[in-house]
């Protein structure tokens, strides 16, 4: 039986040797090229990079050869690069899009492809869909293309990536400063691109996990608290003021502070916010998903800014940065951009944009998340997985088309229906249900003003999914 390849909210990803074979890769890569010569018949290019997983460079090799038979000129990155560094390069050199192997966060025993679009963005749902179906087609009749075969060239976007970066961070205000940074690049993409930044501009780094080990370290190449320890004990050693860490594909960030403290993307995504409307003027608006925290609408509020509220899934803050409608989008997974850079989430410039904030304000992380409660007030989110039996499952998905009139003893002031189903209360305090489409898993995101009131309405979120 032949697997049906789907594309989710960031590509396909899969198991390698159950469903991510040579034999899926290649029809996948059928597809994608189908769809990129329907949009463009003659003269098409585009590039193929990966992370640092198991197989990469034959997949890249695999993929260009598929590509090439098409006519499609593959732009092939030797080097393992970024995924935001993938999306630079497609803007930059004007290609008809990317495939990038990675699984970015998920264990070692995970590959996958993402494929971004001209825009350098991730694929919208109506390509994915368009790519799923040539995949289909050519599935019923296997036929090579003919005609002329292209020529793979190489390319190297790091420079002109790192290059972008200069641009956007002020790397003096982070040397002046003195601030000392611990780096961990968990083995992934981004090795030699954070730290040698910072040290070409007179920063004192210290790296760790900077080889390249396909089983990152026995788990899942995630900048998460429990995953982190390397990273502090190398903080500790060095004096370091702040760590900044990135998962395997370095699109998403993972930030430590000076005391060891982990401080969760939420908390990140809005200190980012406040400080970019302050240290750069910006003021065209916010991007944040419907599962991340309201401290950035409060803080949107406050500084007189539109709040844009999106699905969840980066491709759709990204529409928002193309469209220059927001200074920053985030969401709570660690993934975020800010105005004019890639519509693309970029954890190697979430990690330094952090590092410049530090420097700047002369304050801890904490210490800067403490001033930004005392203004607007405290927020505690929090995000839960709970597996499902089939049977609950089948009863949950009937009581989420329903319009709760109460929930937690509380009156439902709104109820939110942008992505799974969300309930917000009378106090600001809200809780949010998503079912995962690939397993039998519902995601609860809540949130509340103390920690306090956050564990009751956790407790009331998890009974609701098994009245």
């Amino acid at each position: 039986m032949t697997t049906q390849i789907r594309f989710g909210t960031s590509g396909w990803r899969a198991v390698m040797a159950e469903e991510f074979t040579f034999a899926n890769v290649q029809r996948a890569v059928h597809g994608i090229a189908r769809y990129v010569v329907s949009q463009k018949s003659d003269g098409a290019k585009v590039i193929v990079g990966r992370d640092p997983r198991f197989l990469g460079e034959t997949f890249c090799s695999m993929a260009a050869d598929i590509l090439a038979g098409y006519g499609i000129t593959p732009l092939v990155i030797a080097e393992a690069a970024p995924t935001p560094t993938i999306s630079y390069a497609v803007i930059q050199s004007k290609a008809d899009g990317a495939i990038n192997f990675t699984a970015s966060h998920n264990p070692p025993e995970y590959n996958g492809i993402k494929f971004s679009t001209p825009d350098g963005a991730p694929s919208l749902p109506e390509v994915t869909q368009a790519v799923e179906a040539e995949i289909a087609a050519f599935d019923a009749n296997p036929q090579p293309p003919r005609g002329n075969k292209a020529e793979a060239q190489p390319i190297d976007p790091r420079r002109m990536y790192l290059s972008r970066l200069r641009e956007i961070v002020d790397l003096e205000v982070i040397a002046k400063a003195g601030v000392k940074v611990a780096f961990d690049p968990m083995w992934g993409a981004a090795r030699g691109y954070s730290d040698a930044l910072l040290r070409e501009a007179g920063v004192t780094v210290a790296t760790v996990h900077d080889y390249r080990d396909v089983l990152f370290g026995g788990h899942a190449p995630e900048p998460d608290d429990h995953l982190l320890e390397d990273l502090r004990h190398k903080m500790r050693e060095t004096g370091a003021s702040i760590g900044i860490a990135t998962d395997g594909d370095a699109d998403r960030f993972g930030i430590v502070d000076a005391d060891g403290t982990f401080l969760q993307p939420n908390y990140i995504i809005a200190l980012l916010f406040d400080y970019l409307v302050e240290s750069r003027g910006w003021k065209n608006g916010v991007g944040k998903s419907v599962a991340t925290t309201n401290l950035i609408n409060a803080l949107a509020e406050k500084h007189k800014i539109e709040l844009h509220e999106t699905p969840v899934g980066f491709k759709y803050i990204g529409e928002l940065i193309k469209q220059d409608k927001i200074v920053i989008g985030g969401e709570e997974s660690a993934g975020l951009s800010i105005r004019k850079h890639v519509p693309e989430k970029d954890g190697v410039l979430a990690g330094l944009l952090c590092c410049e904030m530090v420097a700047r304000r002369g304050a801890s992380l904490r210490k800067q998340l403490a001033d930004i409660f005392a203004k607007v007030g405290s927020y505690y989110p929090l995000r839960e997985n709970f597996r499902l039996t089939l049977e609950v499952k089948e009863k949950f998905t009937k009581k989420l088309r329903s319009d709760p009139a109460e929930f937690h003893g509380s009156k439902v002031a709104s109820v939110v229906r942008t992505d799974g189903l969300k309930l917000v209360l009378g106090d600001g305090s809200w809780v949010c249900y998503r079912l995962s489409g690939t397993e039998p898993v519902v995601r609860v995101y809540s949130e509340a003003r103390s920690k306090q009131e956050l564990a009751k309405l956790s407790a009331a979120a998890k009974a609701w999914i098994f009245d």
